[in-house]
C-alpha cells in the first residue's frame, strides 16, 4: 500500500491482505539499512489471522521515497503521519533495533495512539562504536559485512529457518546492499547516527503505560540483553522473552518470535 506523507510516497506492506482500519492494527518498524521484508513471515501470518498490518519502509528505505530521516524523533513523527494517512486510530507497534526506538518515541509523543508496544533487539542508549560509525560513513560495504557477521549467532541455519537451502546471512547481506543501491546517500551512517544520538529513551520508557513486550536474542552481540536493562527497569510491567538467536532474531528464529508476538497481541 502506498500513502502520501509530506509529498512523498510511503510504502507499507500489508501482509497479502488489504489493510482494514476496522481491525486491530499492528505496525512493524524495521531497523537500520533494512526494509519491511525483515518482517515478512510475522507480518503475513498476522494479516491472515485477524489483524490489519502495516509493515513500513522508512523514508529512504525500500519503496518509500524521500530522504532518510536523520533522527529517531523525525522518524516517530513520520510514523504518526502514516497512522493518520492509513486511518489507524490506534495500533500495536512492533519495532526492531532502530525501529524499537522509533516505536518507543512514538509511544511517548502520542500515547493515546499506541495500544501495545513490542521492542525487539533493543538497547538504550543504543550507542554505535566509533569504529563502526566511521566505517558506515567511509566504507559502507565494509560496514554491511561487519554488521552482517555481528547480527547472526552462527553460520548454520536454525531448524525454524523458512526453507531448505535458505541463507539467512546471505539474504541479510543482499538486503543491506540493495538499500545502498537504492539510496547511496550514506544511508547506513544516517541510520546509525540517529541511533547513536537518540537521548530520550529513559523518560520515554518511564512514561509507557500500555502493555509492553521485550524480545531479546540470547546470542545478540549488537544489542545484548543486558544493554536494555535501563528500559526493562523503566517499564517494569513489560514482559521479557528470550530466543536462541543473534540480533537478526526475526529471521534466525521466526517461529519463536511469531509465537511471542501472537501471544502478546492476543492478551
Amino acid at each position: 500500500m502506498l500513502l502520501q506523507i509530506d509529498g512523498a510516497a510511503a510504502y507499507c506492506y500489508t501482509g497479502g491482505k488489504t489493510f482494514d482500519a476496522a481491525l486491530p492494527a499492528v505496525v512493524f518498524i524495521h531497523g537500520a539499512q533494512n526494509d519491511h521484508s525483515v518482517w515478512a513471515l510475522q507480518s503475513r501470518y498476522l494479516a491472515h489471522h485477524g489483524y490489519g498490518v502495516l509493515a513500513v519502509d522508512l523514508p529512504g528505505h525500500g519503496r518509500s521515497k524521500g530522504a532518510a530521516k536523520r533522527s529517531v524523533e523525525e522518524m516517530a513523527d513520520w510514523l504518526l503521519a502514516v497512522l493518520d494517512a492509513a486511518g489507524a486510530a490506534q495500533a500495536a507497534l512492533v519495532g526492531h533495533s532502530m525501529g524499537s526506538l522509533i516505536a518507543l518515541e512514538l509511544a511517548h509523543r502520542a500515547p493515546q495512539r499506541v495500544a501495545k508496544l513490542a521492542m525487539l533487539g533493543t538497547a538504550y542508549p543504543m550507542k554505535v562504536s566509533d569504529a563502526l560509525l566511521d566505517t558506515s560513513r567511509d566504507n559502507e560495504q565494509a560496514a554491511i559485512d561487519m554488521v552482517n557477521i555481528y547480527s547472526h549467532s552462527s553460520m548454520a541455519q536454525k531448524p525454524s529457518c523458512p526453507g531448505p537451502g535458505f541463507s539467512v546471512m546471505g539474504g541479510a547481506r543482499r538486503l543491506m546492499q540493495r538499500m545502498s543501491a537504492l539510496n547511496p546517500e550514506q544511508l547506513f551512517y544516517t541510520d546509525f547516527y540517529a541511533c547513536n544520538a537518540y537521548a530520550n529513551g529513559e523518560p520515554a520508557a518511564q512514561a509507557v503505560r500500555c502493555p509492553a513486550l521485550f524480545i531479546f536474542g540470547g546470542k545478540d552481540v549488537m544489542t545484548p540483553p543486558k544493554s536494555a536493562r535501563l528500559l526493562t527497569a523503566a517499564i517494569p510491567h513489560g514482559q521479557v522473552v528470550q530466543v536462541d538467536a543473534g540480533h537478526s532474531l526475526m529471521s534466525e528464529q521466526p517461529d519463536a518470535v511469531l509465537d511471542a508476538l501472537a501471544a502478546f497481541l492476543r492478551q
